[in-house]
């Protein structure tokens, strides 16, 4: 909808419409951790502008209609609504694909089963809220290190949840390097986050009226009554595939400077494309809700005519974990050199302002530079206050 709405300052005499086959449009998917944990009260403060507020500045919102397929020769969109059941065409001009990523779902018996979740959109938190208030967990089961699994391990020890933290490998939060990452477990466990490291979910069984009662890993099995799947994303792109667009070399929709696809007046941004990374000086895919509006941004301006590049990212993202905040850009040591790029690190350590003044706070930083000409190619800081100052 950051599209959308650029294009309306370009062009204010165009026609603007945007398909959903969610019952939403327009919120922070950032938000929807705190919204279950009740950080957040009322799911309105997530929803930047609601339909009626996109129609008064002469946007149409089209909720629950599916766009299942594209005739770029035509230009002509194939849409279900998905609330008559009924088939419609809508011609266009020019076309935005936004169709985002979707989350990895694993491959293991009893994902079916009530009380298995994955967080995706707006309709899941509103079912996982559900779920908590009918049936009271009291032990959940997260399988995945990264934010979403951060952060809903946060927000359920809130709520008085019970949580083991299932992650494949021996570090959580990969997008930060270990030294960095070591800190985030000590927080966890500080605040009664169990954690499991190298191990895996292979199976969640069933119990009473079809719910879920414990699930298996590689180490043994372990009771839960609630389990969230946080395994990662993938871009949506089936869409686009079939339509003839060509995607990159990451799996994502291929793009050029201008957000334009090898398909003639269609464009691609947010988390379904792939994004310049101006380090690497190449295309790379990094499903951030700040990359996604950033290019949603120029892509819909050009879609009304203009003609802006997009300058591309340097994987810049922070988070809250409890008590402490992570944060991160450009590339971590591990990134570097899987880059080829020969690279020294230094962790440091101080406090977030002047020792002798109250309050003061340790502070963690890596910087990672570039070892033939010094140049800074990342930071990652850890801490309970400045991270985002630092960063």
């Amino acid at each position: 909808m950051s599209a959308a709405s650029e294009a309306r300052r370009v062009d204010h005499e165009i026609e603007i419409v945007a398909y959903d086959r969610g019952r939403f449009a327009s919120y922070s998917q950032c938000g929807l951790p705190y919204l279950i944990g009740g950080v957040v009260e009322d799911r309105r403060r997530l929803i930047a502008r609601t339909v009626e507020e996109f129609a008064q500045r002469g946007i149409t919102v089209r909720l629950g209609h599916d766009v299942t397929a594209i005739d770029p020769t035509r230009k002509v969109l194939h849409i279900l609504d998905r609330e008559s059941g009924s088939t419609i065409e809508q011609g266009y001009d020019r076309l935005l694909i936004a169709t985002g990523a979707s989350p990895v779902r694993p491959q293991m018996p009893g994902l079916d089963l009530a009380g298995v979740f994955q967080l995706d959109v707006m309709e899941d938190a509103i079912a996982m809220q559900a779920y908590l208030h009918t049936h009271q967990p009291k032990r959940a089961i997260i399988v995945g290190g990264g934010y979403i699994g951060l952060e809903m391990a946060e927000n359920l020890i809130r709520l008085g949840v019970e949580v083991r933290l299932v992650q494949r490998g021996p570090q959580l939060f990969e997008s930060v390097d270990i030294e960095i990452a070591t800190s985030l477990n000590e927080e966890l466990e500080r605040h009664g986050v169990d954690l499991s490291l190298c191990d895996s979910v292979v199976q969640a069984c069933e119990g009473h009226a079809g719910r879920v009662v414990d699930v298996h890993t590689n180490q043994g099995e372990v009771p839960a009554d609630l389990v969230l799947l946080a395994t990662g994303a993938r871009p949506n792109v089936t869409l686009a595939q079939a339509a003839g667009v060509r995607l990159g070399g990451t799996g994502a929709i291929a793009v050029d400077d201008r957000l334009r696809t090898s398909v003639p007046d269609i464009f691609a941004a947010g988390d379904c494309a792939e994004h310049w990374h101006r380090l690497l000086q190449q295309p790379a895919w990094v499903p951030l809700g700040t990359t996604a509006n950033k290019q949603g941004r120029i892509a819909g301006r050009n879609a009304a005519g203009g003609d802006e590049p997009f300058a591309g990212i340097v994987g810049t993202a922070i988070t809250r974990v409890f008590d402490l905040q992570v944060g991160r850009t450009g590339l971590s040591e591990r990134e570097a050199v899987a880059a080829g790029h020969p690279c020294v690190a230094k962790v440091l350590k101080s406090t977030d302002h002047a020792g002798y003044l109250p309050d003061a706070q340790q502070l963690t930083v890596k910087l990672v530079v570039e070892r033939s000409t010094g140049r800074v190619l990342g930071g990652q800081a850890i801490g309970r206050a400045g991270v985002d100052k630092r960063i």
